[in-house]
């Protein structure tokens, strides 16, 4: 791919630089790529050999980061304006539909891809293949296939996920409220039906969150997720039981999977302390993730934004900057959805699910689906954030 060629293959030694982002993921991308944009020298690190493999999002994208970010066209599947929820049994589900495109599935291998080079293009030095290994004398360091490095950097970004080590390694917050999910990806035909959103509420294959299909005319991804430890079976096990009955792909003949993804989810919200005098979190590492939905994309190139601006003015002598990125006064705008998300994870019964059905086929309670569903509030922004978006077009 034009661009992805600028990468750093022979990263060995002693090397300096302004930033060290740990972490190849949108978020990690992002910021890169953002500060690079602002004439800073950035060594991006990712343990993969290819950002095509080991993808852990379902790589859903809402209506506001849609409306907001340039996300390249090519790599995104067809609009998604309807929803259909599903009680225990599948029986009579609740059909939702707006009047505006919601949500588009994202070929992340793609996207992620797409990223790199436009990361690339703009300064950033690319290691794959290379891990960290922690902090040792205030030097970071990485093996990668030539060997063990040191890197000696202003500042460091922990892009590296929900059980972050930068978080551990910085005494920052790490998240401890955690699902687990898996997902399945093939191609399908086009079944007639406009592409389709289909989540299925049942605590016996998604304890404490949900079970979902998205066909979009092009691909169905089939997932399930939850807490780890009421999976009586194992994940697989209750993806393999959910994937054998999934609604909306009657009459599709399965081909082999195109994709496997799957891994941590964080739900406990924005945490606290995401800063320090020798870097800052990102993205899942950060929490930075609905507590309800367990969306993450559109927050994680939000808070990437903010990270990078408080990440330039702190390289620019104004090291106080980054007292202001905290996790604090991010976590107010989430009570609501932490409190709803601390009544879900105790819906531990098919019958008490079904019994919440009773109101949500009400006014009221489809209006309030309608609301999360397919409402306008994202991820808090912040007046410090300039819009610095990646350009992919």
């Amino acid at each position: 791919m034009p661009g992805a060629a600028r990468t750093a293959p022979h990263l060995t030694g002693t090397v300096g630089t302004d930033v060290l982002v740990i972490g190849a993921g949108l978020a990690g991308l992002h910021v890169a790529t953002l500060l690079a944009r602002q004439g800073h020298d950035v060594i991006l690190a990712d343990r993969r050999t290819t950002l095509a493999g080991a993808i852990r999002t379902t790589g859903i994208f809402v209506r506001r980061t849609l409306d907001d970010f340039p996300l390249p066209d090519e790599h995104l599947g067809p609009p998604i304006r309807r929803v259909l929820l599903y009680p225990p049994g599948l029986r009579r589900p609740v059909s939702l539909v707006s009047d505006r495109d919601e949500y588009r599935v994202g070929d992340m291998a793609g996207l992620y891809q797409a990223s790199a080079a436009t990361a690339a293009e703009a300064g950033v030095r690319i290691v794959l293949g290379t891990r960290y290994t922690g902090r040792r004398d205030g030097t970071f360091h990485l093996t990668g296939r030539d060997g063990p490095a040191a890197v000696r950097a202003r500042f460091v970004v922990g892009a590296d996920g929900a059980r972050s080590t930068v978080a551990r390694d910085l005494g920052l917050d790490r998240n401890r409220q955690l699902l687990v999910g898996a997902e399945e990806v093939f191609e399908v035909p086009p079944n007639g039906e406009p592409p389709t959103f289909h989540c299925v509420l049942d605590p016996s294959i998604a304890p404490g969150y949900l079970a979902w299909v998205v066909h979009d005319g092009r691909h169905a991804h089939v997932g399930t997720a939850g807490y780890a430890d009421r999976f009586p079976e194992g994940l697989r096990r209750a993806l393999e039981r959910f994937s054998a009955s999934a609604p909306g792909l009657s009459g599709v003949n399965r081909p082999e999977t195109v994709e496997r993804r799957g891994g941590p989810i964080p739900v406990g919200g924005v945490l606290r302390r995401i800063s320090c005098a020798g870097g800052l979190l990102v993205g899942d590492a950060a929490g930075a993730v609905s507590p309800l939905t367990a969306g993450g994309l559109d927050p994680c190139l939000r808070l990437s934004e903010l990270a990078a601006s408080v990440l330039d003015d702190a390289l620019k002598g104004r090291a106080e900057a980054l007292e202001h990125y905290s996790g604090a006064g991010l976590r107010a705008a989430f009570r609501g959805r932490l409190s709803l998300r601390r009544g879900l994870s105790q819906v531990r019964t098919p019958a008490a699910t079904a019994a919440a059905f009773t109101l949500l086929r009400t006014p009221p309670g489809r209006a309030a689906a309608g609301r999360i569903l397919f409402g306008d509030r994202s991820f808090p922004g912040h007046p410090a954030a300039p819009r610095l978006h990646t350009a992919h077009r």
